[in-house]
This record gives structure tokens, C-alpha cells and sequence, in this order.
């Protein structure tokens, strides 16, 4: 036998330990487990939930916390130092924290790589068994601490909190231990396995990933830096300035279960500084992202210009946002339609990566659902989060406030393009920008073909019998393909809809919203310019954070080095 490493690990589990066999491959067992959704609260008045939240709002808000940057345990503070404050209160600050320079970057590559021997000799088995057991302190002690600090901190109302930052997060936390259980059952055929034995096991990346994650989902932040560390990996989380306090609450909380210092670094940090950082390491692993589009593609064209330098080809892995499309067939229930656009293009502002942002409408429908989408909208409170009966808040901050403004100003100076619903937007008290519906006569106007990320809805009237041709705008007039919804009560459309609009999205709903794709459910992900659609919430994701590897063992000693075909008789 030879001895490997030995690692000290905090929480219940004291140390963990493996070996590596020179003659025998281990067999991983684990006990089997079943996984359901989490389920979402209601937090009706006078429930339980509803009063937990409230009062872990109150000492939220109460205070400023501080956020060091974290590397291998150790806490680090800089002279650049940064405040989150709330969108729709942006005078109130929630967090103080520090931005890592370029050798604070480097310091957490030379720990990830070094923490990464350690803990990928870990057994899978202790791995998910901290990993389970975080999601239990997540979906209870604290489920409400989650949920304050994303509602103050993202603008998003309870509901939105609660789908995010409790249910989702628990379910990706779960069902990718789930998945890691259920891979690592596979094992090769053995032929003949008396004479030898084929084994086959996942070991992490060799060097560090770097997880780059966005503000919209605190969700998205867990599985982006605790999925490759499941497998293996060890990350360096480079959290959104916006999403900083909930991103942090997580990180704690897994510390808490039991993840070792050095696995997961929390390195706050200026994108280029921390892009141009990592791209130079030779150790570079991987590159998990959720964001923008040129963000992904600067940090894809560095990856490229350094190939040479890298000891492993790095895997590069993209989520970037889409032009996600409702199309409304001539045959198409107006209620289901309204309700559900409503819903998918406004709430969180619209700030989803599946939000509804374009829409085509048959003529002869388009009075009906205009005066549907337009009654609704009117309904709509737009205010603090703190206050249950909000349906939307503020956008994150000053540059989105800006940017999807701009969208706004530019229909109301474009004669093929008409406000018919919201338009106003004030940044006095809050980042607040009213829902709004634009009619558009120009399917390539940019408010049909850019992402605006932000609660604006364009719609284009298209000609009852011009459903081919608006299909194929559907297809063209973007360069995304992340997700998009038909709305028809025409089972044979819906069959030549699903085979001709196949390949510009990802996640593809019939009658149904956009939005709201569940974990295990509907795993998601969009390809083209919307990304590698590796879809999280699935199976195939964790594989995407593990390396292979095949082990053929021989029992017979090799005596011959001759085929029987050589010989003359």
C-alpha cells in the first residue's frame, strides 16, 4: 500500500483519509439516498416563515457586514475597499468588502493547487456527506439568513428569494451529490476477470478552477464554486460586487459543514485584474462563468493567446444570457399567454437569463393580448422588497439602470417603435425602472434583437399567415439560443415548432413561460452566443468538473511476447 496524503478537515468530520492502492482499486460505496425539490414557502400573513424572514430582514438591514477576502482560512483586507448597497435603498449599505489585487489572486492559485492533491484524495463518500449536510443547514438554520441577504442586497421580492436562494440553491447543493452517488457506480466490463480487472474512477482537475459568478442568481454562485469542489477541484469564487453578501452567507455555511480551507478561496476582485491573473497561471483548470457575452469571449480569447503555457488544455464553461422569445400561434389561449409573459418578462425586473424579452403576436390576436398585458402591468407594485405585496424592486445598480433606460429613450425617439405601457424610470432613491411594453413595426430594431436585461418587453405584430417567416426570425434575428416559449392549442404546429425552432433554445417550453426552469427538472443551458449549455441542475454538469480514469489490473504474469498467428504449424 501506498500512503497518500492526510488531510484535517472543520466540522464533524475530523480527518479524512484515503489510500491509493498499487494492486487494488477501492470500491466507492455510498449509501444510497433519495433526493425531492425542495419546496417553496408561501409566507402567507401569520406563518411561521413569514415571521422568521422578517425578523432576519430587521437584523439584516440593521447592519454593515464585513467581508474579508478569504484564502486557504486565512483573512485578507486591502486598501481598495468596496460597499454593496441595496438597489432599491442605494444611500443603505449591507456590505463591506475588499478587492484582491493581482498577488492576493496569485497567493489563492498557489492554495487552490495545493489544497486540490489534498482534497481530491478525499473519499466521494465524505464529500457528499458534507455536501448533504449543508444543504440540511441551509433549508433550516439558515434558510431565512439566505433569503434576507439576497432580498436586500439583489432587490428581489420574497418569492423570488425563496425560489433562488432556498430552493434552488438546496436543490443544486442535493441533487449534485445525488449525481456524483450515481456516477461513480459505473465501472468497465471485466471479460475475464480472473485473469484481470478493469476499474474506472473520477478524479478532480489537476490545478485550480476559477468561478466567476453573477448577481442575478445566489444560486447560481453556490453551484458555480461548490460543484467543481464536489468533484474534486479546488476554486477560486470570484463573486459579483452585487451579490456579495448572499455569495459570502454560502461560502460560510459550507465552511461550517465541513469544506476544508484552501478548496473554496472567496476572492472578490476587478474582473480584468482577476481574468488576467488567472489566464496567466499554467495551472489553470477551468473556467466556470455565468455573465456577459464579452466578458466570456475576453477571457476565451486570453485562454487561447496562453494554450502553450497551460499544463492541461482548460475547460471552459459559459452561461451568457439570451433574447429569450414568447411565439403566440393564431390558435393560442390569450389568458395562458398574458399571464405568462407578464410573468417571465417582469419578474426581478426581467433580470433573468430566460426572461421573456421579445414577443410575436398574431394580428388577429394582438388586440386581446395588448389589452391583457397592458391591464396586468397596471397591477404591478414596483417598490421596496421589504414590503410583501411588491411584485418587482429596483435593478441591481447604476450601469443596468443606465443601460436599459437607454433602451427606453431610444423607443421613445424611434418612429417604428411605440411605448404603450411604463417608460418611466427614477434613480433618486432606488434603481427603479417601470415595467414596460414597447410595440415595435421593426423585428430587427435592437430593442427585438439585443439583450437589454432589465424589465422591457418588445413585441412585433406579425401577419396571420406569415407564421413561417416570422419562425424564421425567431431563428435569425438574434445570435442567442437560451430559451424560448410557442404558445398555440395546435397539437400538429406544436410538433413542427418543437423540430424547427430546435436549435435556438435550450430550454423549450409549450405553453408555458420562459422562465423557471427547476433543478432535475428542466436542467438548463443555451447554446450559440448563449453559452456551452452544460446544463446545471443535471447529471452531465458534474462530469463537466471531473477527469477519468481507466485502470486495467492484470493478475497473470506475462510470459510470451509472440502471437499465435506467428507460428509455422
Amino acid at each position: 500500500m501506498l500512503a497518500l496524503s492526510r488531510l484535517v478537515v472543520i466540522g464533524n468530520l475530523q480527518r479524512l483519509t484515503t489510500r491509493c492502492a498499487s494492486s487494488v482499486v477501492p470500491e466507492i460505496k455510498i449509501e444510497d439516498f433519495h433526493v425531492k425539490n425542495e419546496p417553496v414557502y408561501e409566507y402567507l400573513p401569520g406563518s411561521k416563515e413569514r415571521k422568521e424572514l422578517q425578523e432576519a430582514l430587521k437584523e439584516t438591514a440593521s447592519e454593515c457586514e464585513e467581508v474579508p477576502i478569504i484564502i486557504g482560512g486565512q483573512e485578507y483586507r486591502t486598501k481598495d475597499v468596496r460597499y454593496q448597497v441595496m438597489p432599491h435603498d442605494h444611500q443603505k449599505k449591507i456590505a463591506k468588502f475588499y478587492y484582491a489585487d493581482s498577488e492576493l489572486v496569485k497567493k489563492a492559485i498557489e492554495t487552490a493547487v495545493e489544497a486540490q492533491r489534498h482534497w481530491d484524495n478525499v473519499p466521494l463518500k465524505d464529500r457528499v456527506a458534507i455536501w448533504r449536510k449543508a444543504a440540511d443547514m441551509m433549508a433550516t438554520k439558515y434558510r431565512q439568513k439566505l433569503n434576507a441577504a439576497t432580498m436586500l442586497g439583489q432587490a428581489k421580492t420574497v418569492i423570488q428569494a425563496e425560489i433562488d436562494s432556498a430552493a434552488e440553491l438546496i436543490d443544486f447543493i442535493r441533487f449534485n451529490a445525488l449525481y456524483a452517488k450515481e456516477v461513480s457506480k459505473y465501472q468497465p466490463l471485466s471479460p475475464e476477470a480472473k485473469v484481470s480487472l478493469n476499474s474506472h474512477r473520477y478524479r478532480g482537475l489537476d490545478g485550480f478552477v476559477a468561478s466567476v459568478s453573477p448577481f442575478n442568481f445566489t444560486a447560481i454562485g453556490g453551484n458555480l464554486a461548490y460543484t467543481p469542489a464536489l468533484m474534486g477541484c479546488a476554486t477560486l469564487w470570484k463573486p459579483s460586487d452585487t451579490a456579495l453578501l448572499s455569495n459570502y452567507t454560502i461560502f460560510k455555511i459550507m465552511t461550517e459543514a465541513g469544506v476544508p480551507p484552501g478548496v473554496v478561496n472567496f476572492v472578490p476582485a476587478d474582473g480584468p485584474v482577476f481574468g488576467d491573473t488567472i489566464t496567466c497561471s499554467p495551472r489553470l483548470a477551468g473556467i466556470n462563468f455565468t455573465g456577459s457575452v464579452p466578458t466570456f469571449n475576453r477571457l476565451w480569447t486570453q485562454v487561447g493567446k496562453n494554450i502553450n503555457l497551460y499544463k492541461n488544455y482548460p475547460r471552459l464553461i459559459g452561461e451568457c444570457g439570451g433574447k429569450n422569445y414568447h411565439f403566440v400561434h393564431p390558435k393560442a389561449d390569450v389568458e395562458t399567454v398574458v399571464n405568462g409573459t407578464i410573468k417571465s418578462a417582469f419578474e426581478f425586473c426581467g433580470q433573468k437569463c430566460s426572461a421573456c424579452s421579445r414577443m410575436y403576436v398574431p394580428e388577429s390576436l394582438w388586440p386581446k393580448i395588448k389589452e391583457g398585458l397592458l391591464e396586468t402591468r397596471k397591477k404591478l407594485k414596483l417598490g421596496d422588497v421589504q414590503e410583501f405585496d411588491t411584485f418587482m424592486s429596483a435593478v441591481i445598480d447604476d450601469k443596468a439602470f443606465k443601460r436599459i433606460s437607454s433602451y427606453i429613450d431610444h423607443a421613445k425617439s424611434n418612429s417604428n417603435l411605440k411605448v404603450i405601457g411604463g417608460g418611466k424610470y427614477d434613480d433618486k432613491k432606488g434603481y427603479f425602472i417601470e415595467p414596460t411594453i414597447i410595440e415595435s413595426k421593426d423585428p430587427l430594431d435592437k430593442t427585438m434583437t439585443e439583450e437589454i436585461f432589465g424589465p422591457v418587453l418588445s413585441v412585433y405584430q406579425y401577419p396571420d399567415n406569415k407564421v413561417e417567416d416570422t419562425l424564421n426570425l425567431i431563428d435569425c434575428s438574434t445570435p442567442y439560443a437560451l430559451t424560448g416559449a410557442i404558445f398555440s392549442e395546435d397539437d400538429t404546429f406544436n410538433a413542427y415548432a418543437l423540430c424547427r425552432l430546435k436549435m435556438t433554445a435550450g430550454n423549450f417550453y409549450i405553453n408555458d413561460k420562459s422562465t423557471g426552469s427547476v433543478v432535475a427538472q428542466q436542467p438548463f443551458g443555451g447554446s450559440r452566443m448563449s453559452g456551452t449549455n452544460d446544463k446545471a441542475g443535471g447529471p452531465h454538469y458534474i462530469l463537466r468538473w471531473a477527469s477519468p480514469q481507466s485502470i486495467k489490473e492484470t493478475f497473470v504474469p506475462l510470459k510470451d511476447w509472440s502471437y499465435k498467428y506467428m507460428t509455422k504449424k
